[in-house]
C-alpha cells in the first residue's frame, strides 16, 4: 500500500535553469561597442583610406597600390624602420635582462608587497612626464648628468643632439618607465615553478646559476615569451618619448615609424599615405609576432 502510494506520489517540479545569456550580453556590450568604434572601424577605415589619395581638403580618390608603390621607394621608411628596429632591439633586450634579474632577486630574497610597489612606481609616470624630466636631467648644458661628468674631468655628451647617442638614451629612458611592469610580469610567472623543484636541485647541490639556467630559464620560457610579444608591440609604437624630446632629430636620426607617419598625417595632411605606413606597421608587427610565437613555442609548457 505505502509502496503504491510513493509510486502515485508526483514528482516535484524541477527547477527551470536560468537562461544568463542575456545578462551576459549586456555585461559585455560596453566592451562590444568600445571594440567596434575603437578599434575596428578605424581599422577598416584606415585600410580604405591607404589605397586613396586624402587629405582634410579634398575627399577620397582611389590610386589603387599608388601609396604602398610610392612606400617601398620611401627612403625616409626604410631609413625610419631601421631606426624603429635599432631602437626595439636595445629597448627590448636591456628591459628583458633587467627585468628579469629583477623579478628573479625578487623570488629568491623576498616577498615584499612595499618592495614590489616600488619597484612599480615607474611605471606610474606618464610618457611624456618621463620624457620631460629626463630632457632636463640629460641636457648637454644645464642636466645632472652633464655636470656630473664634467665634475671627473669628461667632457659633456649630447644625448639629445647625437646622431649616436639619441636612439640609446630613448631606449634607456623607455627601460626605466617599464622595467617594473616587465618585472612584475616575470615574477608572477615565477610563482607558478614549484619550490620542490628548487629545493631538490640545492639538495643535489647545484648552485644558483645552475638552477637558473636548468629550472627557471626553461620553465619560464611560455611566459618570457608572451611578455616579448608584448613589448615588442608596445616598442615598435613608441612615439611619445620622441615626439617630446627629439621631434624625429637630429637629422631623422631618431625618426621612428610612428613619428613618420604622424608627420605625414597631421604635417603634411596625407592621411592616404600615412594609412598605408600605418598599415605596414601593422603587417611588420602581425609578421614578427606569428614567427616569435612559433619559434618560442609560447603556447607550450615544460611544466607538467
Amino acid at each position: 500500500m505505502s509502496t503504491a502510494t510513493t509510486s502515485t506520489r508526483s514528482a516535484p517540479p524541477r527547477r527551470r535553469r536560468k537562461d544568463d545569456t542575456k545578462l551576459a550580453l549586456l555585461f559585455i556590450a560596453p566592451a562590444s561597442v568600445g571594440l567596434l568604434v575603437f578599434l575596428v572601424w578605424p581599422l577598416l577605415t584606415g585600410l580604405y583610406f591607404s589605397f586613396t589619395e586624402y587629405t582634410t581638403l579634398t575627399p577620397p580618390r582611389w590610386v589603387g597600390l599608388e601609396n604602398y608603390q610610392r612606400l617601398l621607394s620611401d627612403p625616409v621608411f626604410w631609413n625610419s624602420l631601421k631606426v624603429t628596429v635599432w631602437y626595439v632591439i636595445l629597448n627590448i633586450g636591456i628591459q628583458t635582462i633587467v627585468a628579469l634579474i629583477i623579478a628573479v632577486l625578487m623570488q629568491r630574497l623576498t616577498q615584499s608587497t612595499i618592495l614590489r610597489s616600488l619597484v612599480l612606481t615607474p611605471y606610474l609616470v606618464s610618457n611624456v612626464v618621463a620624457a620631460i624630466v629626463f630632457l632636463w636631467i640629460l641636457d648637454t648644458q644645464l642636466g645632472i648628468v652633464n655636470i656630473f661628468l664634467q665634475s671627473l674631468g669628461l667632457d659633456p655628451i649630447a644625448f639629445w643632439a647625437s646622431e649616436t647617442w639619441v636612439i640609446p638614451t630613448i631606449a634607456l629612458v623607455n627601460v626605466w618607465r617599464h622595467m617594473g611592469y616587465t618585472a612584475l610580469l616575470l615574477f608572477a610567472g615565477l610563482q607558478s615553478i614549484p619550490a620542490g623543484l628548487y629545493e631538490a636541485a640545492r639538495t643535489d647541490g647545484a648552485g644558483e646559476v645552475t638552477m637558473f639556467r636548468r629550472i627557471t630559464l626553461p620553465l619560464l620560457r611560455p611566459i618570457l615569451a608572451l611578455v616579448l610579444i608584448m613589448t615588442i608591440i608596445g616598442s615598435f609604437q613608441v612615439f611619445d618619448t620622441v615626439s617630446v624630446t627629439t621631434q624625429g632629430g637630429p637629422a631623422d636620426a631618431s625618426k621612428v615609424l610612428q613619428m613618420y607617419i604622424y608627420e605625414n598625417a597631421f604635417a603634411r595632411y596625407e592621411f592616404g599615405y600615412a594609412s598605408a605606413l600605418s598599415v605596414a606597421l601593422l603587417l611588420i608587427l602581425m609578421v614578427i609576432t606569428f614567427a616569435q610565437y612559433r619559434l618560442s613555442r609560447a603556447g607550450e609548457s615544460d611544466l607538467d
